[in-house]
């Protein structure tokens, strides 16, 4: 039996009587790559926070490397890294005092210097943040997640404000750690990246799972040729194209 380094089950969460996550149900194998799709407010960062423990559901339940993170704060930080589009870093200390700071809080930290070369971070080390482009801040944020040297890492809409040559670098370095053993989680609006970078993508509808596999799983169910389209024919939009 393969280890499962999440498992979500019936998972749903409720706001102001709208359900935002659906009954949701998947699992993530160690040292896989995946992908929560689907268009904003599909209730993709809610699952995150779901699975973090950082909000709670109305029913259902998540574990992180057989945890509950809730009640596991301590253990599961140690062992996960997180990048999410709300976090919010302090802007007036520089890219290096970041990482100095992150890595303080580990008892076996990485290398941030090797983590900011692999992002192309060096030259801008005695930046302020609040200087950082938000492409810049973007590539800080995935650095900060790995600062741990996390079995896990959530990446919430990665790549979000890179241009296409930083946002290759980003999967380049992500690759190599998939290599290491990493699992990655991770939301992004791109198909392309899902597609390069993926072993399975779970696609969303209003809370709801439509669709979960591999690329090739779900663009043969679709009757389409990749995933962009496949996407499109879950979401009921292949009328768009």
């Amino acid at each position: 039996m393969e280890e499962k380094s999440i498992h979500v089950h019936n998972l749903t969460k409720l706001f102001d009587g709208r359900r935002v996550v659906d009954d949701l149900s998947f699992s993530v194998k160690k040292g896989e790559v995946f992908a929560l799709l689907g268009h904003n407010g599909a209730g993709k960062s809610t699952t995150i926070d779901l699975i973090l423990g950082l909000k709670k559901p109305e029913k259902g339940s998540a574990r992180i490397l057989g945890m509950d993170a809730a009640g596991n704060r301590k253990k599961v930080f140690e062992r996960v890294g997180v990048q999410l589009q709300h976090t919010r870093y302090p802007s007036n200390i520089t890219v290096e005092e970041s990482c100095i700071e992150y890595a303080s809080l580990y008892a076996e930290p990485a290398d941030y210097q090797k983590l900011l070369e692999e992002f192309g971070l060096v030259r801008l080390k005695k930046s302020f943040v609040s200087k950082l482009s938000g492409g810049e801040r973007q590539k800080l944020s995935v650095v900060l997640a790995l600062i741990g040297n996390p079995e896990i890492v959530f990446l919430d809409e990665l790549t979000t404000g890179l241009d296409v040559v930083a946002r290759r670098e980003v999967w380049r370095t992500l690759k190599h750690l998939k290599e290491q053993g990493l699992t990655i989680f991770l939301t992004t609006h791109y198909m392309e990246e899902a597609e390069a970078l993926c072993d399975r993508v779970c696609i969303i509808k209003s809370g709801k799972k439509v669709m979960e596999g591999t690329i090739d799983e779900v663009a043969a169910a679709s009757g389409k040729e990749n995933l962009e389209e496949a996407y499109l024919f879950f979401m009921g939009e292949e009328e768009l194209l």
